[in-house]
């Protein structure tokens, strides 16, 4: 790994874990495309890091700030991470069987239908539609 690969991941990281602790979101929002576009990574390779790197960090220490702050509901995060470990199972098959330029067609669908849906969703809180 050279110092300017390693530069990269580390600037990667670090923006990740900025937003995964205000927004919630990292992983497929933000390091997946940047190591495709960026580091050179194909769609599926960026996709195992990606998770790889999501399991103890990023989660350890949001939790333990959200958590000092009265802000987590255990019970429903036990839920949520054994239906989670099963959905990322079964995307996992989904999307080996997927080729690379179909999986990258899919996220951007993904993200703009999401984007739009909070768009939308802000501006009718905002009472501008």
């Amino acid at each position: 790994m050279t110092v300017s690969s390693l530069t990269l991941l580390v600037v990667i990281g670090l923006v990740a874990g900025v937003l995964s602790g205000v927004f919630g979101i990292g992983g497929g929002v933000v390091i997946v495309p940047a190591l495709i576009y960026l580091a050179g990574f194909t769609q599926h390779l960026a996709t195992g890091t990606s998770l790889a790197v999501l399991l103890p960090p990023v989660g350890l220490a949001a939790v333990i700030e959200y958590y000092r702050q009265g802000q987590v509901n255990f019970g429903a995060a036990l839920v949520l991470a054994v239906t989670a470990t099963i959905g990322a199972w079964l995307g996992a098959l989904v999307a080996d069987r997927l080729s690379g330029p179909t999986l990258r067609l899919a996220f951007g669908v993904f993200v703009t239908v999401l984007g739009l849906s909070l768009i939308v969703g802000a501006f009718r809180r905002l009472a501008w539609l």
